[in-house]
């Protein structure tokens, strides 16, 4: 490991430099990483771990899905199975299907759960709010998590970039005395750049705030109410996205990313450094309030009952269908497919 200074709070990390694929691949070489599920997070850690020379098998029910991780190598009868026999298989069963899927699943994966294998998972919201779902492991066998901080998607697209994706990683249960030694190998071999210690109950709780907040669910709040107070004041869709939008995700995002805010505020005109000094404070003042109402919601287990809740309803693929069809037809979402057609990346095709 080794002790990093993050804003004057020493965190141990743990890097590719202090833990070798090569040793990685020692500790987990008479294992059977068992991937349940290839819908998000399953289709880019499994063939990361292909990739960097892993013995991995997929579990998928029969659909697109399932056809999906057949274009991608994974071969009927011998890498691809059913759920069930997957985890019959795997020495590892990862539960890398939706939080839905999983507690549906459970008890069909539960009779696998023989002692001294481990339980893996990318998110702690079964376990931490096993209370509501029902995935309470055996005792006899390693719980861990290793949750990558991105999508699935960018998981995969880093790696084949060469790069890595921050994770953080956890022990719920050491059953084996071998779960440090399985969860950092398994970090390392999905190719994550850092990783950083947590707890199943602390990543669950920051994930659902961090999706609900800055991530997506405040993050499209904000835009909209800018995007709205514009147009209402006569600017048009073109001028009000580029300003709401655009500039952001196209200009400024790659440079606070890559340099910090405050290098963004020395680079920009005295005007705008000014105005977002000055601004920068009652926005902080007027969302905090909001953003410690959704800790609590998530934090008391609510948030996970309106999920749990509201996936198990029979028509609830069809009702979230109608929501993101509404979203994808407001106008500001309309305005960026036409704003995305005159980039100068695709002008020309």
């Amino acid at each position: 490991m080794a002790e990093m200074n993050f804003g004057g709070v020493i965190e141990n990390v743990i890097t590719p430099k202090e833990f070798s694929l090569e040793k990685a691949r020692e500790i987990l070489k008479n294992e059977t990483i068992a991937v349940l599920g290839y819908g998000v997070q399953g289709p880019g850690q499994a063939c990361n771990l292909r990739d960097n020379g892993f013995n991995v098998i997929v579990g998928q029910r029969e659909g697109k899905t399932y056809d999906k991780a057949v274009s991608d190598g994974w071969v009927p009868g011998e890498t691809l199975f059913s759920l069930e026999e997957a985890a019959q298989r795997g020495t590892i069963i990862c539960m890398l299907l939706s939080d839905a899927a999983q507690i549906a699943v459970w008890p069909t994966v539960l009779p696998h759960l023989t002692a001294g294998k481990a339980l893996y998972f990318s998110h702690g919201f079964g376990i931490n709010w096993n209370d509501r779902t029902g995935i309470v492991p055996p005792t006899d066998v390693d719980v861990i998590m290793v949750a990558p901080k991105g999508s699935g998607t960018s998981l995969r697209t880093m790696f084949l970039e060469g790069r890595g994706l921050n994770s953080s990683y956890a022990i719920y249960q050491d059953a084996t005395g071998k779960a440090m030694d399985r969860v950092i190998a398994f970090g390392i071999g999905i190719g994550s750049g850092y990783m950083f210690e947590t707890t199943f109950q602390r990543e669950a709780v920051s994930d659902l705030t961090g999706e609900r907040g800055s991530l997506m669910g405040a993050i499209q709040g904000l835009l909209l109410a800018q995007y709205e107070v514009l147009r209402e004041n006569g600017h048009t869709p073109s001028e009000a996205f580029n300003e709401t939008v655009e500039e952001l995700t196209q200009s400024l995002m790659p440079l606070f990313a890559a340099k910090g805010m405050d290098w963004m505020y020395a680079n920009c005109s005295t005007t705008a450094q000014r105005g977002a000094l000055d601004w920068m404070t009652p926005f902080h003042d007027a969302i905090k309030p909001v953003m410690y109402k959704l800790y609590e919601s998530v934090k008391t287990g609510n948030e996970a009952q309106i999920s749990i809740d509201s996936n198990s309803q029979p028509d609830y693929r069809v009702k979230l269908n109608k929501e993101l069809q509404a979203l994808h037809d407001s106008e500001m979402w309309r305005t960026a497919e036409v704003v995305r057609q005159l980039r100068p990346e695709n002008a020309t095709k």
